[in-house]
């Protein structure tokens, strides 16, 4: 379960992504349109694993990020920003492509071994406040006669997979399909 407080963020979430998408090579600097995120769990319960899908003109982004509550020590890991949340204090926020954590949490989900996220919201002092329905539905999806691979030959590089950036067409026979109100489209495959 994904735990989200109704906090106060600064930056916002929308002023967050567009920062990752105009500092990036591969990004735009339009107007962007937040379609919904999903979440993964982490194992230790330290970092939060949100993705993003926003439309920019006629592209569809995945945009991964992970919320820490201290800096990464991984010279190769890029801090698109840092986040004031009225309860949790300093967050920082990376491309989750970029950072091992949320890249295990796809192999874990194309391994069969980890679904999205149920959201559980809090209070800021805590107090259980329900469920949020879900803005995207995450679903596995393996080919007739084909197999998932295994967590470990993911993670070994015996089998290789890919992480979309973009949802414009990435495909192979096993599957994570993300759906939103008026689309869908493969946002990891091997």
């Amino acid at each position: 379960m994904a735990i989200i407080y109704k906090a106060e963020l600064s930056p916002t979430k929308p002023e967050v992504l567009r920062e990752l998408l105009t500092s990036r090579p591969w990004g735009e600097d339009e107007e962007l349109q937040v379609l919904g995120a999903y979440r993964f769990d982490d194992p230790s319960g330290e970092v939060g694993v949100e993705c993003h899908l926003v439309r920019v003109g006629e592209s569809i982004y995945h945009l991964p990020l992970t919320y820490r509550g201290a800096p990464l020590e991984d010279p190769a890991a890029q801090l698109v920003t840092t986040m004031d949340h009225s309860v949790l204090g300093t967050r920082y926020v990376y491309d989750g492509l970029e950072d091992e954590l949320a890249i295990e949490c796809f192999a874990r989900a194309l391994a069969g071994e980890q679904q999205q996220a149920v959201l559980e919201t809090f209070a800021p002092d805590g107090t259980p406040a329900g469920t949020r329905p879900q803005s995207v539905e995450l679903t596995l999806e393996v080919d007739e006669g084909e197999v998932a691979p295994t967590l470990e030959e993911l993670l070994d590089g015996d089998e290789t997979f890919t992480i979309a950036r973009t949802v414009d067409g990435l495909d192979g026979a096993v599957r994570l399909v993300a759906a939103w109100d008026g689309g869908r489209g493969v946002v990891a495959a091997c």
